[in-house]
């Protein structure tokens, strides 16, 4: 996902300022970062150094449609708001990285919070700690020239690397679905014996499946390998009294490192913590 000029413009003067200072005359002054010490050591171990916390995020006003009261459909107008509102969060991320230089932003956390004095409005967030490689000569960026995004963790961004492979951009596809109503007669006729309630059931499977062929898409769209860490998330839409639901799914896509094949992985170097 690349940023373009108008989502840059959204990006707060306080931020520019901020990775202005980070990023120093030419040279990195200090960084920030969200990694656990085992994280920083292993993304230092395979080459990596962390350049800054980089952050996006999307004030989103959620539309309105109507669903048929007995019928399974995707809801699409809700469908596209909530893609594009993580998408907005996303790009004003990497271009945060971008400012700062960075070859790809690790251990991204997309999240999302409902406000609860206006249910129509929601708030995205991507962050995540964007790192830099120290051989500036080998290029660890998406086809197009950005940084690459990950949700995968230090330990197995370390582990990826090592094996020969390396993240070429998070990758995200979602639907939100109107599970139908049953009629009064159907109701009563399943009142009081088990039963399975095919109307969620096949609504359910229709959204998994919509929203994992998304996902597939985009890892297409970026002739990736594959997709690794793939997390599929199920939320009640705030829209619906239950009847609404969306499906999330999300991963890291991955591609070889030309020149590492059939390589074999040590094992990390890790910190032992002790409480107290």
């Amino acid at each position: 996902m690349a940023g373009d000029d108008n989502v840059m413009a959204n990006v707060p003067e306080h931020a520019h300022e901020r990775l202005a200072h980070m990023r120093g005359k030419g040279k990195r002054v200090l960084f920030t970062s969200d990694l656990s010490v085992n994280e920083f050591l292993l993304i230092k171990e395979v080459g990596f150094e962390p350049a800054g916390l980089v952050v996006g995020s999307s004030m989103y006003h959620i539309g309105y449609q109507q669903a048929k009261w007995t019928k399974n459909e995707e809801m699409q107008v809700l469908t596209q708001a909530m893609y594009h509102a993580r998408e907005l969060a996303m790009t004003r991320m990497e271009e945060e990285a971008k400012e700062l230089d960075a070859d790809g932003v690790v251990g991204v956390r997309l999240l999302v919070k409902h406000m609860s004095w206006n249910s129509d409005l929601a708030e995205f967030v991507a962050i995540g700690t964007a790192v830099y490689h120290r051989d500036r000569t080998q290029n660890f960026r998406a086809a197009d020239g950005n940084p690459f995004t990950s949700d995968l963790s230090g330990q197995d961004f370390w582990t990826l690397l090592k094996s020969g492979y390396r993240p070429v951009g998070m990758v995200m596809g979602n639907c939100v679905y109107h599970v139908a109503h049953l009629t009064m007669r159907q109701a009563w006729s399943t009142a009081w014996r088990n039963c399975e309630r095919t109307n969620f059931t096949d609504a359910l499977y229709a959204a998994r499946e919509l929203a994992q062929e998304r996902m597939d898409a985009e890892c297409g769209k970026l002739q990736a390998e594959g997709v690794d860490g793939v997390m599929i998330e199920q939320n009640t839409h705030w829209a619906g009294n239950g009847h609404v639901i969306e499906f999330f799914t999300i991963g890291t896509a991955i591609a070889p490192i030309e020149g590492m094949e059939n390589v074999q992985v040590e094992e990390p170097h890790l910190v032992m913590t002790v409480d107290g």
